[in-house]
């Protein structure tokens, strides 16, 4: 096996002496896990750095062996890490994504989307420019991965009209009047997701909570610990930054 590819950097683990596991988001190849050699030395530190996009020459001699890659620089990311809010967005986009994949399965739309949040993200570190493109990247994944909410029509009446709730437990859309004696079990569904647009802070702390009850429930088990840790500074981060803690 031997291929090059643009490359998103998710994460590294220490890996003998000088090296890592490096794991990677690719447009063809999809979630690939390679060692690096010299990964925590002076020159590749800085390369390899949650969110940046390299270029990466991966090999190997059999399928089931560990790749072997080089890696350079094409976009480095690294200035945002140093600020609290578009760090910790960084943090739990790359996070999630190096958990919930199987490796080796490609998801084009998903190196996509990630590389579009993470310019977004870059572009306007003010999270009301990036929150709804967050919470569209995380519907994403629930969708390719098998657990898309059905957010077209209500789930009672078959309407696609004024829906403002989804069900907890079948993520089906429930329009206002048949969510009206429920809300308290529901649900909000911001309009930005239903109906696209612009979202304000309320709309992305409530689409933020639509989509982590699924993301927990779903995709994020007791092994992913670090995981929720990470949802967790992000959306306290996040509603600070709204005024809302």
């Amino acid at each position: 096996m031997r291929f090059t590819t643009p490359a998103i950097i998710l994460s590294l683990r220490p890996h003998g002496e000088h090296g890592a596991v490096v794991r990677m988001m690719t447009p063809v190849h999809g979630l690939q896990a390679a060692y690096v050699r010299g990964a925590r030395g002076r020159r590749l530190r800085p390369v390899l750095m949650a969110g940046n996009q390299v270029e990466a020459a991966l090999s190997a001699r059999t399928d089931s062996q560990l790749p072997q890659a080089t890696v350079e620089l094409i976009h480095s990311r690294g200035p945002l890490l140093a600020e609290p809010l578009p760090a910790a967005a960084i943090d739990w986009a790359v996070a999630l994504t190096a958990t919930a994949l199987p490796e080796s399965q490609p998801y084009p739309h998903l190196y996509a989307a990630l590389d579009g949040l993470l310019g977004a993200i870059e572009a306007a570190p003010a999270a009301s420019e990036w929150g709804a493109a967050l919470v569209r990247y995380e519907l994403l994944l629930l969708a390719e991965l098998g657990f898309g909410l059905d957010l077209e029509r209500c789930a009672v009446t078959g309407d696609d009209e004024d829906l403002i709730a989804v069900s907890p437990r079948s993520g089906r859309a429930v329009s206002a009047a048949e969510a009206e004696p429920y809300l308290g079990k529901l649900l909000p569904l911001p309009p930005f997701v239903s109906e696209g647009g612009a979202a304000g802070w309320p709309d992305i702390i409530d689409g933020l909570g639509l989509t982590g009850h699924f993301l927990m429930r779903d995709l994020i088990t007791d092994r992913s610990t670090p995981v929720a840790e990470a949802r967790h500074r992000l959306v306290e981060r996040l509603r600070r930054a709204a005024g809302l803690a």
